[in-house]
């Protein structure tokens, strides 16, 4: 009997086929498997999959390897024939994961559930019991392992859902009286978390409970001074009116005696009629044409999409609740909202599927017995409308795509869609009524302001009125955010405001109204940027110098030249302003208006010579920080000098962690080719060459080389302007390596060769036999053996010339094994095997010595196929089963990977062992069909011949 699958995501990404643990592969292949989980169960496409491995640097055979992984993952989870079918299925234009019920996530929230269930019914005890079931099933952090803005969203928001759940059952906790048990736990939770209030509340009401006022008290002033601190706020009221009532010694504070649970279970519980509609907003005023329009859209009996498009600001949302709520009435079967976040800063817009799966959900639907196919789902949707009146409000719709499986064939249902998009699309197929929004009216927006402010004060400033109007360009958020400062600043007078916005205005063009230039409301940015301390403000200009989308607090350390610990404190006046966000944990950016708002004020206000020392501590900071990720990630790999640090600036660090280094670089690549771009702008060269270096093998990996030959471009142009020569031959031979890469194997020879000319003319024998690898290994792919050989060969001669004098001699030790075996390799391509094995033993031996696993891998593959020639079989499948495991290991390598398989196979052929043959090249084609290589053609004409025979031989 086949056994159970189990997967884990609340810790480690882990998979178990019955007692024994499944290799998941490398941390990109568990990427892939993290989403399909998470999905649960939905269809998730290959651009899905793509963001959340590679974000916006997916490279150009980002689909072929998805492949790959999905094959891999297949073929480590997948155990002979499952009568449910295939585990992972590929749907349309990407997979589908079959969750099995084993999925620690699905039963958190399942135990979550029924303990809130329990809850409510009074049964403290069972809900108790329940809850500490469900969080024994965390074993950690969320994800923990995996690298990535996906996964830093996916854990923050896995973080939030335990943070939650928690405090519920410590609650429930204190209510039954565990006060002292409880307080123990919390105080732990509280260091964690100190600016979290709910767990200070309830860590002072466990203290108080548990006779130790004083410690609550304590508590309490530990609270005030960290937020004061830290955010330069007061406690929330809940924590304040928990402090003043234990002071009071308020009687209630005491836990309530336990009551008993009902003696027989109750009935199932019906699925209550949804009423998901956010709350209205109080101050709503205005658009009445638009509501008297709308309202025309709104009877029962026919099916009405309202596309609600305006620019942001304008106040769809606010629009859209206010009309739901007035017709809601008419709707009795109940209203459902979904946020769509179709243009969300911090997030990527919800799929078809899962919002279908939600709305279906929140109608009862039990999760589990949904189909995964979005037909299959738009068709179960439709079937639970039937016969229903429904509102539905789809909020920030991306496009008309997102959100046509979610419009109701039922005749007595309302779909409300808003959108920065006109969303043409439902006016012109699906017949929707468009519904546009503008800017307020003049007498509209001096309403928004009464409501605000007040009447009278209104009434009595009519013209400093008007005038904040017309800065605010009418603009519903403008003029919200205008009037709250009016309101607290409620002594000053509204003439003092509209002063202060005309003092203000300059040239922020987002913000004008094209049909009144004068309108312009930069001022209200100001107002906030003005609030600031001088610190915070400084920060708040420069962070306009940096380029990439996001920034690290390190980054912003160097960027200030202030220690990280003062620049978190800064931050987080930032945050607190409005002024910037952190849209994943550690990385923090702003909205494009904001950014530009810094930028003039940044011109403004910093001298010349203040911004071009700030650019250089930012450069700093990226070029150390990548010169060390370079020599974690590559130790073979000659490092070179830098000038010292300049003052302030705080490179990361990695605690000689390889796998930390290279998630740094990936998260950073769009950051550090925009910061190549910075420093050639402003003629910084020796930053940009340097930088280029820094960060080119990691590009070269990752596969993208056309980035990477165009930051080679710029790197060899800044070297010329230096006339730096052996900046120029680094140059030069990153060029050649990219070419290599882009399968330009003439040119990459050409530009290697003068790498290695401009490094021996400099005297840099170890960068001069860097070149020469490059340059056999472009050799070779030009079909010229008998050159690649030689400058093989030459390779090792100069690192051994180096090797006495290196002041790193393992790096050089690495890098003659890995010579070793490029010599080897050539020699068994010239149909020289004694010789190769000769040389590929030497380099095997000395891989195991330095624990140089991937040259390890290679020297195996050279060394069986050596043996392979010499009719010496079973050697050579040894051979290639030693290289093939170590290559496992390494993860994400699937052309090495097929090359040996295909190699193998050939020696099965050979051996006379046809079955095992066609095995390997079946996983060798498979991965290659994956990949869309080349190769692929001629192992068909492999398996086809070996098939032939095969049946002649039957």
């Amino acid at each position: 009997m086949e056994q159970p699958l189990r997967f884990a995501v609340l810790g480690p990404v882990r998979a178990w086929r019955g007692a024994t643990e499944i290799s998941l592969g490398s941390p990109q292949q568990r990427v892939v498997l993290a989403v399909l989980l998470l999905a649960e169960g939905a269809h998730v496409s290959t651009a899905g999959l793509s963001d959340a491995v590679w974000g916006a640097n997916a490279p150009p055979s980002a689909a072929t390897v998805l492949r790959t992984y999905i094959h891999r993952l297949r073929k480590a989870l997948e155990a002979g024939t499952d009568p449910a079918g295939p585990l992972i299925r590929s749907v349309q234009d990407g997979y589908h994961l079959r969750i099995p019920d084993e999925f620690d996530l699905r039963r958190f929230s399942e135990l979550s559930t029924r303990a809130e269930r329990a809850r409510g019914e009074n049964d403290l005890v069972g809900a108790a019991n329940l809850f500490r079931e469900a969080a024994a099933l965390w074993h950690g952090t969320a994800l923990a392992g995996i690298r990535g803005d996906y996964a830093q969203q996916q854990r923050y928001r896995l973080t939030e859902v335990w943070l939650s759940v928690t405090a519920t059952r410590l609650t429930v906790e204190l209510d039954l009286g565990n006060s002292a048990q409880v307080a123990a736990e919390l105080a732990e939770l509280v260091a964690e978390h100190p600016l979290d209030e709910r767990f200070r509340e309830l860590l002072m009401l466990a203290y108080y409970r548990s006779g130790r006022q004083a410690a609550a008290l304590d508590s309490y002033q530990e609270a005030r001074t960290l937020l004061a601190e830290e955010l330069g706020v007061d406690p929330g009221p809940a924590l304040r009116q928990l402090h003043q009532r234990i002071l009071r010694a308020a009687p209630d504070l005491v836990a309530p005696p336990l009551q008993p649970a009902p003696a027989s279970p109750p009935s199932p519980p019906t699925t209550p009629v949804p009423s998901q509609l956010p709350p209205a907003l109080p101050v709503f005023v205005g658009r009445e044409a638009e509501l008297a329009q709308a309202a025309s859209l709104s009877s029962p009996g026919t099916v009405v999409v309202s596309a609600v498009a305006g620019t942001a600001g304008v106040g769809k949302t606010a629009f859209a609740v206010h009309w739901a709520h007035r017709v809601a009435h008419r709707f009795p079967d109940g209203q459902l909202y979904l946020n769509l976040r179709g243009f969300d800063p911090v997030g990527v817009p919800v799929s078809a599927e899962e919002a279908l799966r939600t709305l279906l959900v929140s109608l009862g639907v039990d999760l589990r017995t949904l189909p995964y196919d979005l037909d299959a789902l738009t068709a179960a949707y439709r079937t639970h409308l039937a016969g229903r009146r429904l509102l539905l409000l789809l909020d920030n719709a991306r496009d008309a795509a997102q959100v046509r499986p979610m419009l109701p064939a039922a005749a007595d249902c309302l779909a409300i869609v808003t959108s920065r998009n006109q969303l043409t699309g439902l006016v012109a197929l699906e017949g929707a009524h468009p519904v546009h929004l503008d800017v307020l009216s003049f007498s509209e927006a001096r309403a928004l302001l009464a409501r605000r402010l007040g009447t009278a004060r209104v009434e009595a400033e009519p013209d400093a009125v008007d005038e904040i109007i017309v800065r605010c360009a009418r603009l519903p958020l403008a003029l919200a955010v205008a009037a709250a400062r009016g309101t607290i600043r409620a002594n000053s007078s509204l003439a003092a405001l509209a002063a202060e916005l005309r003092s203000n205005v300059a040239d922020l063009d987002a913000f004008q109204d094209e049909s009144d230039t004068a309108a312009d409301v930069r001022a209200v940015f100001s107002w906030s940027y003005q609030a600031l301390a001088p610190e915070a403000a400084r920060l708040f200009r420069l962070l306009a110098v940096h380029r990439g989308p996001d920034i690290t607090a390190p980054a912003a350390a160097s960027l200030v030249g202030r220690a990280p610990a003062d620049t978190r404190r800064l931050i987080a006046q930032l945050i607190q302003a409005n002024l910037l966000d952190e849209a994943v944990p550690g990385r923090y950016t702003s909205h494009d208006l904001l950014r530009a708002y810094a930028a003039e004020v940044t011109e403004a206000v910093e001298q010349p010579a203040d911004l071009q020392a700030t650019r250089r501590r930012l450069l700093d900071h990226y070029l150390h920080t990548a010169h060390g990720a370079a020599g974690l990630t590559n130790r073979a790999r000659v490092l070179i000098p830098l000038a010292p640090l300049t003052e302030g600036v705080t490179p990361e660090d990695f605690g000689g962690n390889g796998a930390k280094a290279t998630a740094w670089l990936t998260a950073e690549e769009a950051v550090l080719t925009a910061a190549v771009t910075q420093a050639a702008a402003h003629h910084h060269h020796t930053h940009v060459w340097q930088l280029v270096w820094a960060v080119a093998n990691h590009f070269h990996l990752r596969g993208l080389w056309h980035d990477e030959e165009t930051m080679q471009r710029t790197a060899f142009d800044s070297a010329r302007t230096l006339a730096d020569p052996a900046a120029q031959a680094y140059a030069h031979r990153g060029l050649g390596l990219a070419k290599a890469g882009r399968g330009h194997f003439g040119e990459a020879a050409a530009e290697a060769q003068r790498a290695v000319e401009l490094f021996t003319t400099v005297g840099d024998l170890r960068a001069a036999a860097e070149s020469y690898r490059t340059l056999a290994w472009a050799e070779e792919q030009n079909g010229d053996l008998d050159a690649a050989l030689d400058a093989a060969k030459q390779s090792l001669k100069l690192f051994r010339t180096c090797e006495s004098q290196a002041p790193d001699p393992v790096r050089v030790r690495t890098s003659i094994a890995s010579a070793l075996n490029a010599v080897g390799w050539n020699h068994v391509l010239l149909g020289e095997y004694r010789q190769a094995l000769e040389y590929c033993r030497e380099a095997l031996a000395l891989c195991l010595e330095l624990g140089d696993d991937l040259n390890a891998a290679h020297s195996w593959d050279s060394i069986g196929h050596a043996h392979h020639h010499l009719g010496q079989y079973a050697k050579a499948v040894t051979a290639f089963e030693h290289a093939l495991d170590l290559y496992w290991r390494q993860g994400d390598l699937p052309w090495f990977i097929a090359g040996t398989l295909t190699r193998l196979g050939d020696t099965h052929h050979s051996a006379g062992n046809p079955v095992a043959a066609r095995k390997a090249w079946t996983e060798a084609l498979t991965i290659m069909d994956d990949l869309g290589h080349a190769d692929a053609g001629p192992l068909r004409d492999r398996l086809a011949i070996g098939e032939g025979r095969h049946s002649e031989a039957g």
